[in-house]
């Protein structure tokens, strides 16, 4: 008798996957990849094809089922597909055609900054932390409500569905659920709890939809998905060689590598590296607000009737996108793994910094303001250096965030679990343990984000086959980096660091001045008038 298998569908900002695990060992059986597009129709703007995006979900799957068919694995083994994806990217679509009225805004998208100026300059003490008691986010240019007020602000099929109430918004998780489970034929319109908590418009304490963020940026509710458990039946599959399979697990990408790096205790942690890189602490059934430039979000919430638990996270916008950039739009590397064979000729920097802030700086700054700088450039330094500096750049960011992450909790973290398509790269393993002085442990597989949504569907009520108990979870294998320089060496570089972060900020303000992008009024100044949001009214939990 075969093994029940679960699969999982991960969405990433720059490719989709499908993957299939054994629910008894956990083992990856099979699994088929497809990058995504990203287009950058204007500076600073980041967008995806909503279709294409559901496209490369079709491939992976009808792909990844031909794959097993011929390890003569039954594909009526799979007992329930999760869903995992990138979160905050901002999809709006007609419910009655079932078309996009717009591509997908990217969570690394800056169009909206200027609102966001705005936004803060109207809060009280011009404070951006001003919605934080209710959800757990800085205003930024990174969450799904101002990417949403834009759509409906400057694209009139937007703004025109909304009025017929033909519009549904959703994450990349609801546009995907939508579609598998008949679309504008019953499709179901939902999300989960973790990434509810990243639109902002969520507030984490009552774990719904909040009426006076709704009022606050101008967003009708009848629009917004409804909100469930991350581990729960939400539809059934409709057509493709999977029709019939439940649809049982939902979480977003950062949440998902954390329960698949089964980090269930208040107080563990694990560090993604993806397009950006994403530091998760789980902190148990409270809400944890950071004095140090993290964001309070929910981890996840595993069943209908199971608490909620809440995680703090450091995020950094750019990681392995940096190596795509030196790729794609300089030339210096052919592929992705070239960058560690250039970085490991050169063995150093050679005094050469790289901040690639080029959507501005996420934790611990929250600088939108920022711009990407490389710094320390003498006729000596040659792409090798650029190669390394920029994979020292993922490092010290990781620094950042984990300083300001062992600042809130007041209890350091000894070693760092790590995860996702970077962590290949074994030089950067290696630099990542020397930077922070701790030893860096990889799991053997990598994709513990997917792992991590086949747990929640495979765990759902009326699927059952997936025990999450600790007595259950199979032992994974994993390699260590133990860190190999003296941490003076490591302070001096890590100062360094520090000074050129200074000096990338501030550089791209959106005074009215000169607007080269030839965008109107609209973006500069907000369109809509902000009421204000009361104080929070009783002393945070």
């Amino acid at each position: 008798m075969m093994d029940p298998l679960v699969a999982a569908i991960d969405q990433g900002t720059s490719s989709t996957r499908f993957l299939v695990f054994n629910a008894k060992t956990a083992e990856l059986m099979s699994h088929h990849q497809v990058e995504v597009n990203q287009s950058f129709p204007k500076e600073g703007w980041v967008e995806e094809d909503p279709k294409e995006i559901m496209q490369s979900v079709y491939e992976c799957m009808e792909r990844t089922c031909e794959k097993l068919c011929q390890l003569s694995i039954n594909i009526s083994n799979i007992k329930a597909v999760g869903v995992t994806n990138q979160r905050e990217t901002t999809l709006v679509w007609d419910k009655e055609t079932g078309e996009p009225l717009y591509n997908a805004i990217v969570w690394l998208d800056l169009r909206t900054q200027s609102t966001v100026e705005s936004l803060i300059n109207k809060a009280p003490g011009q404070n951006k932390n001003h919605l934080k008691h209710k959800t757990g986010l800085p205003i930024s240019t990174y969450f799904s409500a101002v990417k949403l007020r834009w759509l409906i602000d400057n694209v009139d099929e937007v703004r025109q569905a909304v009025q017929d109430e033909r519009a549904m918004f959703g994450t990349v998780d609801s546009w995907i659920i939508w579609c598998l489970t008949g679309g504008k034929n019953g499709g179901v319109h939902c999300t989960d709890v973790s990434n509810a908590s990243r639109t902002m418009l969520f507030n984490i304490h009552s774990m719904d939809w909040d009426p006076e963020l709704c009022r606050y940026f101008d967003v009708p509710m009848e629009i917004l998905p409804r909100v469930r458990s991350s581990s729960e039946i939400y539809g059934w599959m409709k057509s493709s060689s999977l029709a019939g399979v439940p649809i049982s697990g939902c979480l977003g990408d950062q949440s998902a590598a954390l329960v698949g790096q089964m980090c269930f205790q208040e107080g563990q942690a694990k560090n993604t590296y993806g397009t950006g890189c994403f530091l998760l602490r789980n902190t148990g059934t409270k809400p944890v607000m950071s004095d140090h430039g993290l964001l309070t979000t929910v981890a996840y919430k595993l069943g209908k009737d199971k608490p909620a638990c809440y995680a703090l996270e450091g995020s950094v916008a750019i990681a392995g996108a940096v190596v795509r950039w030196l790729k794609d739009n300089m030339g210096i590397v052919q592929s992705s793994s070239e960058i560690e064979k250039l970085a490991a000729a050169a063995g150093t920097s050679y005094g050469c910094y790289f901040v690639p802030a080029f959507s501005g700086l996420y934790a611990p700054y929250w600088e939108p303001s920022a711009r990407g700088i490389i710094c320390g450039l003498t006729q000596f330094t040659n792409r090798n250096h650029l190669a390394f500096a920029a994979l020292e750049a993922v490092c010290f960011q990781t620094r950042e965030i984990l300083d300001a992450m062992n600042q809130d909790s007041g209890l350091p973290l000894t070693q760092l679990q790590v995860d996702g398509g970077m962590t290949s790269n074994r030089l950067l393993m290696q630099l990542q343990a020397d930077i922070l002085c701790i030893p860096v442990v990889r799991p053997s597989m990598s994709e513990t984000t997917a792992l991590g949504a086949a747990m929640a569907a495979g765990a759902a009520e009326g699927v059952g086959v997936w025990n999450l108990s600790p007595s259950h979870l199979p032992h994974v294998t994993s390699e260590k980096y133990q860190p190999q320089i003296n941490s003076d060496e490591s302070e001096f570089r890590f100062a360094r660091w520090k000074k050129a972060v200074q000096r990338s900020m501030n550089w791209e303000t959106t005074e009215p001045c000169c607007n080269a992008n030839g965008l109107g009024k609209k973006m500069n100044g907000t369109p809509w008038e902000v009421p204000p949001i009361p104080p929070p009214t009783r002393a945070d939990p």
